[in-house]
């Protein structure tokens, strides 16, 4: 039986949840929300959605229809928000209560959200979010960014597709790690910046060549790794390869 998923967008309907300059909440994690559900499908993993459309529930209602699927977890998407434009930024994660099962989801989520470029503000329990209390499955809130954070929103919409593939892998990684069904896998890292634009500007031209390309954080430095290959042998081919390319290699655990 297929692990179960529900996905949930923040607000929807009169709720337009937090807005900066013309730009809302619940329109930034409606979208959101349907791309991650896609890619989520396309893995194996059932999925629900609390909406699909602009329509608002309140937060109890969408906890009651997480509840009557049965899912095995529920994760919700909205976007911070400060009283002040531009004062802070980043991603971070919510939860009920800290334990083993929802901080390996969240961790996952969060590490995923820095390589595309979001500071990664960490997790932290909120006991008095509903959809996190009444929920009866494990369950994570993800605050992609901050809507009044220019720097935010710049990360939010020109790595989009890349933050959508994040999201997913960072959900299923996460609940992977949960279960105890990680499977080892390699990749082949080409480049340490000391520059987030550096590592960026090597994974697009990696990427217009048709690989699968992330960036990972290695203590102050950004790794660019391409592959996600699940045997050494795969991973020794794919180094072959980008060394015989030109490029200094480096097979590593993901």
């Amino acid at each position: 039986m297929a692990i179960s998923i529900v996905l949930d967008a923040g607000h929807g309907g009169y709720d337009s949840g937090a807005s900066y300059q013309g730009r809302r909440e619940k329109d930034d994690v409606l979208a959101l929300t349907l791309a991650v559900g896609e890619k989520l499908k396309e893995a194996g993993y059932d999925v629900y959605y609390t909406r699909e459309t602009d329509v608002y529930d309140s937060p109890y209602e969408k906890a009651q229809m997480a509840n009557a699927t049965g899912a095995d977890y529920f994760v919700s998407f909205h976007r911070n928000s400060s009283p002040n434009p531009n004062t802070y930024n980043g991603v971070q994660t919510l939860v009920y209560q800290e334990n083993q099962v929802v901080n390996d989801i969240a961790d996952a989520v969060n590490e995923q959200l820095e390589g595309v470029g979001f500071k990664n503000l960490g997790i932290d329990e909120r006991p008095g979010l509903v959809v996190l209390r009444r929920t009866q499955m494990p369950a994570v809130l993800v605050e992609v960014g901050f809507i009044n954070s220019d720097v935010d929103n710049q990360t939010f919409d020109q790595n989009y597709d890349r933050m959508v593939d994040a999201l997913a892998t960072g959900i299923e990684k996460g609940i992977q790690e949960a279960r105890g069904e990680t499977e080892r896998r390699f990749g082949v890292q080409v480049g340490l910046f000391q520059y987030f634009s550096n590592a960026q500007y090597l994974q697009q031209q990696l990427q217009d060549m048709g690989y699968t390309v992330q960036i990972k954080k290695e203590g102050p430095y950004y790794a660019v790794v391409v592959g996600v290959e699940t045997s050494l042998e795969g991973a020794v081919e794919l180094q072959t390869t980008l060394r015989d390319m030109g490029y200094d290699t480096l097979i590593v655990n993901l």
